[in-house]
């Protein structure tokens, strides 16, 4: 696996450079402004997330110079916001991504493509699909922080740099598996971010705990189908995955019940009256579930898969679906 670069320094980021640091991995670490550069030379903690763990000086390199820290590393972790990916991968040469390892800690598909990163970095740049590792939970950033036991799922198709890798982040407070599932992982991940949204719209306009159990269920069964759906389509002679295992339905639960996810709060002030803009300069950031949920109404009709429950939600964040009006539609689908 070699020398370790991590490009992004938002809270998963940072959160994924604890666990690499706290288990003797030095990184170079692309970091985007020079205010955190100095907070985490001068301070050895990152100003602006997770400003609670502290990383010892030896163990990082910032550095806001991306040809740099990838100049240096052998295997690149990519934990930007999917939006912006796209932007910041082309801003390297090729040759970056044909012949690094890549692991990628993005939660969403790139917006301008509708691709997952993988099959981004294959039709533009050629990587190959054996050098590449997704990584997927259930695990919030900040519950890392706080060294509570978590769960990291890696998918890859190179049994023996997957299982390098998985091993990089195990330890006392972080359990790691891996499977050979990179698109059904990374496609649960996006779409349980959309599903969290409306969890957070659902419990804005009242719903109780009651309706929340069927609606998981419900999302549950849908992105079921979508997985095994899109298995038989793309990779019909592959192993088949389980999809009950915790990447898929333990990343969903959490996603949509837990006052951590970003994606459930932005569902929240939606179901508020917040605009999508008010909405996103209160939180700081974008969740990743609003880009997603455009994403996956063209990557649905792709495939010809339908995802109802997914679609609702894309009205009501990019097509002005009342969400009150929303949800009683969704009432009668829900069983």
């Amino acid at each position: 696996m070699g020398q370790i670069g991590i490009i992004g320094n938002g809270s998963w980021g940072t959160a994924l450079a604890k666990i690499l640091t706290d288990n003797g991995h030095a990184i170079h670490w692309w970091v985007r402004n020079e205010e955190a550069i100095k907070g985490l030379t001068n301070r050895h903690h990152n100003p602006h997330y997770l400003t609670s763990v502290r990383f010892m000086p030896e163990t990082i390199m910032p550095s806001a110079d991306l040809g740099y820290v990838l100049d240096k590393c052998d295997t690149v972790l990519v934990a930007v916001p999917s939006a912006y990916a796209q932007g910041v991968i082309e801003q390297a040469d090729k040759s970056v991504w044909q012949q690094k390892n890549i692991i990628s800690a993005i939660k969403g598909i790139l917006p301008d493509s509708n691709l997952l990163l993988n099959d981004f970095l294959t039709s533009k740049f050629g990587t190959p699909i054996d050098k590449y590792i997704s990584i997927t939970g259930p695990c919030h950033a900040e519950e890392v922080a706080d060294e509570r036991l978590s769960y990291l799922t890696f998918s890859g198709l190179n049994d023996e740099l997957t299982q390098a890798v998985a091993s990089a982040f195990n330890n006392t407070y972080l359990n790691t598996t891996h499977n050979h599932d990179i698109w059904g992982a990374q496609y649960a991940a996006v779409l349980k971010n959309i599903y969290a949204i409306g969890a957070g719209i659902a419990r804005a306009l009242d719903y109780g705990d009651n309706f929340l159990s069927v609606y998981i269920t419900n999302c549950y069964r849908e992105m079921y189908r979508f997985l095994e759906s899109h298995f038989e389509k793309v990779h019909p002679s592959n192993e088949r995955p389980d999809f009950h295992t915790s990447a898929y339905l333990g990343d969903l639960l959490v996603t949509c019940y837990s006052l951590h996810s970003r994606n459930r709060t932005f569902g929240t002030m939606i179901g508020k009256g917040y605009s999508v803009k008010a909405a996103t300069l209160e939180m700081n950031m974008v969740a990743e579930g609003y880009y997603a949920a455009r994403g996956m109404q063209s990557i649905s009709k792709e495939f010809s898969i339908p995802l109802p429950i997914a679609t609702f939600v894309y009205k009501m964040l990019w097509e002005n679906l009342n969400p009150s009006d929303g949800f009683l539609k969704l009432e009668k689908m829900m069983s």
